[in-house]
């Protein structure tokens, strides 16, 4: 061992042997000095004199650094354990470290953490306390100024083809974007929001905050709700960089028919309750309650006669059951008794029945829910 190594550097008192330091272990003058001198200038702990905390006043989001943070935190006192937990500093030289923050709530936009540290150093136990003031500030994050803004990057305007929406469609449109745009949110997307919604008599436009977005909620829709989309950009500005930055607008259009309607496809074999229209027209054919798939897809969906829908059947009784093919029923419009076909949705022993009246013929209707997956007939005892 040569002289500096057995005596301090900075009292001169001899100081045991010590190994040499292994790598990435402190090394140097510090590392010489005797336990004395070297815990007379030791801190366990490095703490800030105080923390500001800026946090969204609109989402809770939480700033740090050049970036906005969603912390999910139940109050800011979380927030504020959280940012002291980031800013506190333990000794390189200190093992078996065990800590403990006690928050003290000031008033509403300041707290003092009150922290306790232990750890070993050179084989002493050594403790420390220190209070960290934090101060709560409020402010806007990115994604909340855009929102209040009116930002917005992209448009899917959702519209049925020659026909106004149902009610069901404009819900789950709206339904169907709402939930896609949560789970961007989840996934810890910022900029995913919806900024507004107008309703206008011809179906909902949907204001998003970006092209790809858009897109993804107009591909969604149409695949869940049938039909098909087309994008037309509009060059709004040039950015920073002389780049050019569109507005998207994605035009949606559901298909011709909607689920519940009562057509006439013309084709010799009576009525058809729409049942879907994702991929190709499907519905019950009234006349037997066989399936129905168009043999078009829903880009061309045939030209059917539209003759109502399930919501204009009204309940009527069954007067006799004549055999498997016919059953008579009262006319819901003039109550006169009408022999008509006998489909495989009719119970057996029904004593009442869904009929809808055009044009003085009266077609039996199913129930929602109670349509047959069946591609034939019911076959009857």
């Amino acid at each position: 061992m040569s002289e500096s190594r057995e005596f301090c550097p900075r009292c001169g008192d001899p100081v045991p042997e010590r190994r040499d330091p292994l790598p990435g272990e402190p090394r140097g003058r510090d590392a010489l000095l005797c336990d004395d001198c070297y815990f007379e200038d030791f801190d366990l702990v490095d703490a800030p004199d105080r923390i500001e905390v800026l946090v969204c006043s609109g989402c809770g989001a939480v700033r740090r650094g050049e970036s906005w943070r969603d912390v999910g935190a139940r109050d800011y006192t979380d927030v504020a354990v959280d940012e002291v937990a980031e800013a506190l500093g333990v000794h390189v030289d200190a093992e078996d470290v065990e800590w403990g923050v006690e928050p003290e709530q000031v008033d509403e936009n300041n707290v003092r953490m009150h922290c306790r540290f232990s750890g070993v150093v050179r084989g002493t136990l050594r403790s420390a306390e220190v209070t960290v003031p934090v101060k709560i500030s409020r402010g806007t994050c990115d994604r909340c100024g855009r929102i209040a803004g009116g930002y917005y990057a992209g448009i899917v305007q959702v519209r049925a083809d020659e026909r106004d929406l149902t009610p069901a469609e404009r819900a789950a449109a709206l339904d169907i974007a709402e939930a896609y745009v949560a789970d961007q949110e989840a996934d810890g997307d910022r900029e995913a929001f919806i900024t507004e919604v107008n309703e206008t008599d011809d179906g909902p436009d949907i204001k998003l905050s970006s092209n790809r977005l858009a897109q993804n909620v107009a591909t969604r829709i149409t695949e869940s709700l049938g039909g098909s989309f087309e994008s037309y950009p509009t060059l709004v500005t040039e950015d920073g960089d002389g780049n050019e930055v569109y507005r998207v607008t994605f035009a949606v259009r559901l298909p011709k028919y909607a689920a519940g309607e009562i057509v006439d496809p013309e084709d010799g074999d009576g009525p058809v309750l729409v049942t879907g229209v994702s991929g190709r027209l499907q519905g019950v054919r009234l006349a037997t309650g066989e399936e129905y798939t168009s043999a078009f897809a829903d880009a061309e969906a045939p030209d059917a006669t539209r003759l109502g829908t399930r919501a204009d059947a009204t309940e009527t009784t069954v007067v006799t059951v004549e055999d498997e093919n016919a059953i008579q029923v009262l006319d819901p419009v003039t109550y006169e008794a009408k022999t008509v076909p006998n489909p495989a949705f009719v119970d057996d022993g029904a004593e009442s029945v869904l009929a809808f009246e055009h044009d003085g013929d009266v077609h039996l209707v199913p129930e929602a829910g109670t349509e047959p997956a069946a591609t034939s007939p019911r076959s009857r005892d």
